[in-house]
């Protein structure tokens, strides 16, 4: 059983070790001048006007979440459609269940106005 997880393990730990090397190399050779301008935030290219400390609505968070969680379900699509017709009518009827899921949800999302930028 080792055998066959052991390359997958050396893998791993090849890429911690290039990761961790780069990172090292990154902090203990490269130059440090820190200065007053390197040290302000970079926006652009352009300084920044206006409130400096305004935070951003919810409703921007928000809308990133339902966008990442409805684009992650969609991807379980993709494995369903390969499978499509190995899986019957039980995996048909398993997907319509998911999809309706799907659409409750978004309509719940909807209804409550989580869609809207302004009102």
């Amino acid at each position: 059983m080792t055998s066959l997880y052991l390359p997958l393990f050396i893998m791993f730990a090849v890429a911690l070790l290039v990761c961790l090397g780069m990172f090292s190399l990154g902090q203990f050779v490269g130059p440090k001048n820190p200065t007053p301008e390197k040290m302000t935030p970079f926006e652009c290219g352009n300084d920044t006007s206006g409130a400096k400390g305004t935070k951003m609505s919810v409703k921007f968070y928000l809308t990133a979440i339902l966008f990442v969680v409805f684009d992650i379900e969609v991807v379980f699509l993709y494995p369903w459609a390969v499978e499509f017709k190995s899986l019957g009518w039980t995996g048909f009827a398993t997907m319509l269940a998911f999809i309706f899921a799907l659409i409750v949800a978004l309509a719940y999302c909807w209804k409550k106005g989580a869609l809207e930028w302004e009102k």
